[in-house]
């Protein structure tokens, strides 16, 4: 009957039209800032694939979220704005969870020792680059607080996960295991964090130079808010 395959159509149209959209959402349409990253989102611990633009400081940095396909060749439709007027706010702010580095020098209070050496080795080995991030919560700064991976060396990024982002830090001795409330360690847990904190101090890399570390980011942060002043 006529009206039979009128609505058949209209059912399946209708199908298609949400399947389209669920496809579009999940795998296409970017999140531009962190306040298009949901509660649904954070609540999923969705994973997503980003070129680091800029670098803040030694354990956060803008990621350009590059859903999809087209952003390299032999595909290459789409690109990712290399002007700071072309990015203004079109990047996710992200906290690397699972580490805590030494704290730059903010409003006029001094740097932490080694906050510089860890800010130019995040820089070096991020920044321009491709990597994944699991979308975890969002921090007091409005930061998306995530588990960041590097890009597989050999396979593509959606078939396995690259080395953990947090452990290469700690394991430079550009950063500490981050102990306090809502800490994220991923699949490795705090053991192994901690594990590699314990190697990276033995062979006195990085901060642990002189064997030792005379406050923490931690204690520093804790020092400051007790003075009044708050320090990221």
């Amino acid at each position: 009957p006529v009206a039979y395959l009128v609505l058949s159509g209209i059912f399946l149209g209708s199908v298609s039209t949400l399947g389209v959209t669920f496809v579009y959402r999940r795998y296409f349409r970017r999140l531009r800032t962190a306040e298009w990253v949901t509660p649904d989102v954070l609540r999923r611990k969705r994973w997503v694939r980003g070129v680091v633009t800029s670098v803040g400081d030694g354990d956060n940095f803008r990621l350009y979220h590059t859903p999809g396909f087209g952003w390299r060749w032999p595909l290459k439709f789409r690109r990712v704005p290399a002007l700071s007027k072309e990015l203004k706010e079109q990047t996710i702010h992200i906290r690397i969870a699972g580490v805590d580095a030494p704290e730059g020098s903010h409003f006029g209070r001094q740097a932490q020792p080694y906050a510089a050496e860890a800010l130019t080795w995040l820089k070096d080995t991020i920044e321009g680059r491709v990597v994944y991030c699991q979308l975890v919560r969002r921090d007091q700064y409005s930061r998306i607080v995530s588990v960041v991976t590097l890009p597989p060396p050999f396979l593509p990024g959606w078939l396995t996960t690259g080395r953990s982002l947090a452990l290469e830090m700690i394991r430079a001795g550009t950063g500490l295991t981050y102990e306090q409330a809502g800490a994220e360690y991923g699949k490795y847990g705090k053991d192994e964090f901690l594990r590699v904190e314990a190697q990276s101090r033995a062979a006195r890399r990085g901060m642990w130079r002189h064997g030792a570390v005379e406050e923490t980011p931690a204690q520093y942060k804790r020092r400051y808010a007790q003075s009044g002043t708050d320090a990221e």
